[in-house]
């Protein structure tokens, strides 16, 4: 597939806003998040606000009428981008009333309801995340993501990535980090494990000429072939739903993906949080980790083809 760069960026960035938003649902939830004053939780409340909000923003710049976005919510039974937008759009007055009680200390009068609205900010998170996810691992035409690896993906690369921004927050506001190092070293590790089943998952091709003409004019004994595609150049099917990249290219991003989204910030926290501890191995960590999960999810959109490419001359998919 080709890879727009604005659903690249929203997928990422608001992917990192929400998983962000769901750790602190979940410590607040637990109690941990009770330990950050009121300034610090409403500066991380911001961040992944602001983080989901430009994400979403960025969504419908690849929209081809963007005046016609509303239709996007009119199928919530059957349509996980539907269900994404609508829950999107219902997440904002959810998660303001949950600061503004935030905000009135609420949760001194009333601390089993906060703590059931806490929980209920981390699911909401949770489940925005997975259908993004789903908007693509739903489609059985792109074998690439038709997985279930490709939610968990996305669950684990976002809440990692809003891990290290909660992180460095803490560590700028000399809190103490010393219990949130080694859940963040987890997620990270928990995040590499998961890109690496699903790059496992999709190592071989899934569909192959030969399946596809037999199972399209349903003969199961003769054996037919292509012989011609029926044009000569690039078609808009091509372009968009079989974007050709060299695999050596391929390769390199998918080396770059791993090292600067996964390894790089890894090593830098575990220097940050057991050798030397510098504030700028947090800022280098995510950066690095933001390059690389824009390269992961490029190589996500440009490995993927639809089997529309078999009747196209491409001879498996």
């Amino acid at each position: 597939m080709h890879p727009a760069f604005s659903v690249i960026f929203f997928t990422v960035t608001s992917g990192a806003g929400y998983g962000f938003i769901a750790l602190l649902g979940l410590f607040n939830f637990l109690y941990l998040g009770m330990l950050i004053d009121k300034n610090t939780f409403f500066i991380c409340a911001a961040v992944g606000i602001s983080l989901f909000t430009m994400g979403l923003i960025s969504s419908t710049f690849h929209l081809a009428n963007p005046k016609n976005a509303w239709r996007a919510f009119m199928r919530f039974r059957t349509s996980w981008l539907a269900r994404e937008g609508l829950l999107a759009i219902i997440f904002y007055p959810i998660i303001f009333l949950y600061l503004y009680f935030i905000y009135i200390d609420f949760q001194l009068d009333y601390f089993l309801l906060m703590q059931t609205y806490s929980l209920i900010i981390f699911a909401l998170s949770i489940i925005i995340i997975y259908c993004t996810g789903m908007i693509y691992a739903c489609l059985k035409t792109i074998p690439q993501w038709n997985t279930f690896w490709t939610p968990i993906n996305y669950i684990t690369i976002g809440v990692s990535l809003g891990a290290l921004i909660f992180f460095f927050i803490l560590d700028f506001n000399n809190y103490n980090i010393e219990p949130y190092k080694f859940y963040l070293l987890l997620l990270i590790i928990s995040s590499l494990i998961t890109k690496l089943s699903y790059y496992y998952s999709i190592r071989g091709p899934k569909h192959d000429i030969g399946q596809a003409t037999n199972a399209a004019i349903k003969l199961k004994t003769t054996k037919v072939r292509l012989l011609d595609v029926g044009h000569t150049g690039s078609t808009f099917l091509t372009d968009e739903f079989g974007y050709k990249v060299a695999e050596r290219k391929l390769f390199r991003v998918k080396m770059f993906a791993i090292i600067s989204g996964f390894l790089a910030p890894l090593l830098l926290i575990y220097i940050h949080s057991f050798i030397f501890e510098n504030i700028i191995f947090c800022i280098l960590a995510i950066s690095l980790a933001f390059l690389g999960m824009v390269a992961e999810r490029w190589l996500f959109f440009a490995q993927a083809k639809h089997v529309v490419n078999l009747y196209h001359g491409s001879q498996n998919v």
